[in-house]
């Protein structure tokens, strides 16, 4: 059995993906990406639609100054949730 291929543009070289989870309607995985020469860390969010799947939401992690001002914000709303 061969696992789907990610549903991101031909334009875009996946060099490792690590998949969230997947559903019958929904997909997230996060994704190392080449882009014009330049590594890029994105998360995908799919959905199915007719047979085919069609990108919600992307967010892209440029470096890892960005990465740890994401990290800090989202920690920083952790202990609301309970």
């Amino acid at each position: 059995m061969s696992e789907e291929p990610l549903p991101i543009s031909e334009k875009l070289k996946v060099l490792q993906a690590i998949n969230l989870y997947k559903t019958e309607k929904w997909w997230s995985a996060v994704t190392l990406i080449e882009s014009y020469g330049r590594k890029q860390i994105a998360i995908y969010l799919w959905t199915r639609k007719e047979d085919k799947w069609k990108r919600r939401q992307k967010l892209v992690i440029h470096n890892k100054g960005e990465w740890l001002q994401i990290k800090e914000a989202v920690e920083s709303l952790l202990p609301k949730l309970t």
